[in-house]
């Protein structure tokens, strides 16, 4: 089996216009408020961006791939991550993202599939409360509380 067949893969549909939902994950002001705590700027091709959960004492210098506005971000971080943004007819977004790449052995790769696919829902559902509902549910903040 080779490691570039595993993926990690998270969805969810977003009651908010394409622009908006695509705009929450390319501006760190929004990100922010959702997902990481920091950011050394916005999502642009060719860049490449810090991001820190400051809670976790851990931060990660992503690299922008591809942009595609409205459509598409691309970024590797060590694997391969791919948001897809799909408009539809009633001003609703759904929300792909598809991480992949891995390396490792088996059961490594089976762990890093998993967190990568439990961490992306969670980003998911707390994006999905900020922007309809404008609640800030922490679910990433909070998902280690005995982090030390």
């Amino acid at each position: 089996m080779h490691p570039q067949t595993y993926s990690a893969k998270a969805a969810m549909l977003i009651r908010r216009p394409v622009a908006e939902v695509f705009e929450a994950f390319v501006n760190p002001d929004i990100t922010t408020k959702f997902w990481f705590t920091k950011s050394s700027g916005p999502l642009e091709v060719g860049k490449s961006v810090q991001w820190d959960w400051e809670m976790y004492k851990h931060s990660v210098t992503i690299a922008v791939k591809t942009i595609e506005p409205n459509k598409r971000i691309v970024i590797e971080w060590p694997t391969t991550v791919e948001f897809t943004f799909t408009a539809r007819e009633d001003n609703t977004t759904f929300v792909s993202i598809t991480d992949s790449g891995y390396d490792g052995t088996v059961d490594e790769i089976i762990a890093d599939v998993r967190n990568s696919t439990e961490g992306f829902t969670l980003v998911l559902a707390s994006l999905k409360a900020l922007l309809e509902h404008h609640i800030n549910l922490a679910l990433v903040a909070d998902r280690f509380p005995d982090f030390e």
